[in-house]
């Protein structure tokens, strides 16, 4: 016996039909991404120790490269001309340089049978290239935020909420803020009434918001706590920051900043020191720090041997006076990010380390991303 469909039927039919098969679909996309992220994380397991020795590995390695630049004639100086730095390294012919052959962006790691096992990537920066923001006084924190463009309303707040975030005491600089702000915010907490450890403290400062930290580049986490009581109304009128808090300051650093590796941004916190100053400094003439060729980090780097040689660039000694006690040509911190490939298992380790001298390379804490 034959049972005949009416076309309507025939078309509810098809799409019962064509329903279950989006649901299959989807279920199978979904078991599949599943699978693939358990596949990922077994990896990772697998790999885990074997990353961390890897890392800890590349730490070691960056604390070789930071000592050997304490050697040879260029060794009263740091500069991005260095290896540490990824320049080009020592370039006399006279002096044997332990790192010439080094690749700190292609480092290859051996197994226990020393057969290659996987790659490691090397960058360090110098802190010194920062301000130190827990000895950056009022003069100094209002010239930031002129710079990033904060407006002078909100500079105020936040430049005295920064200092109150900073000192011992419960008394209130002038707009600032203390702990009895802070626990009247919808998620409440303390100011810290202390020196800011690690720089994303300062987006739980009064004022202070991600888009004036992070400035253009973006990035990093958003910032929940430091949100204003009536909740996110009217954050996205908030303009852009072609700079950003993260690009002028450092937590961990000695009192001076490097001239040799500064960035112009950074000479512009001092209110003497404008564009044209800095420009000057780094690459307005054959004499400036980046050489002839104005790029800094290459052959014909001139750096700095001292902060008295900031004259040879037409500063009056007057101006150099008043940059000595806040300037140097040596620095003190680093950080090391290596980055670790181990057959297609990526992870991301940072390691803030601090030189008390050649043979003394001291890890201050290492983490991964």
């Amino acid at each position: 016996m034959k049972i005949r469909l009416s076309q309507a039927q025939s078309g509810i039919a098809l799409i019962i039909v064509l329903i279950v098969m989006v649901v299959l679909g989807i279920l199978a996309i979904g078991f599949a991404t599943s699978m693939k992220v358990e596949i990922t994380l077994a990896r990772h397991a697998s790999f885990g120790s074997d990353l961390d020795w890897a890392g800890r590995g590349g730490v070691e390695v960056s604390k070789w490269i930071i000592a050997e630049s304490t050697k040879g004639p260029n060794a009263q100086f740091d500069s991005l001309k260095q290896k540490w730095a990824g320049g080009p390294g020592e370039t006399n012919a006279n002096v044997i340089d332990a790192l010439a052959g080094i690749d700190p962006k292609n480092f290859q790691t051996t197994d226990a049978d020393g057969l290659p096992f996987g790659t490691l990537s090397i960058e360090i920066i110098d802190l010194e290239r920062k301000f130190n923001v827990n000895v950056a006084d009022e003069m100094i924190l209002k010239q930031a935020m002129t710079l990033i463009g904060v407006d002078a309303a909100q500079a105020s707040t936040i430049t005295g909420s920064i200092l109150d975030w900073r000192d011992r005491d419960s008394s209130t600089h002038m707009s600032g803020a203390e702990s009895e702000y802070y626990e009247g915010l919808e998620i409440p907490y303390f100011a810290k009434d202390g020196p800011v450890d690690d720089l994303t403290e300062l987006l739980l400062v009064k004022g202070v918001t991600p888009a004036m930290y992070w400035g253009s580049g973006g990035g990093g986490l958003p910032a929940v706590l430091n949100r204003p009581p009536g909740g996110l109304k009217g954050a996205f009128d908030e303009p852009t920051y072609a700079l950003g808090m993260v690009n002028l300051f450092t937590p961990i650093s000695g009192r001076l900043i490097n001239i040799n590796t500064a960035s112009a941004e950074v000479f512009q916190l001092f209110p003497y020191i404008d564009a044209n100053i800095a420009h000057m400094i780094i690459s307005g003439s054959p004499q400036s720090r980046a050489g002839p060729d104005g790029a800094d980090g290459t052959y014909d780097d001139q750096p700095f041997r001292n902060v008295q040689e900031l004259q040879r660039v037409g500063l009056p000694p007057q101006l150099v006076q008043q940059m000595a006690p806040y300037c140097s040509v040596k620095s003190l911190c680093f950080e090391a990010r290596i980055s670790v490939d181990l057959r297609g298992v990526r992870r991301e380790y940072v390691a803030p380390l601090r030189r008390n001298g050649p043979k003394d390379i001291q890890t201050l804490n290492l983490h991964w991303k």
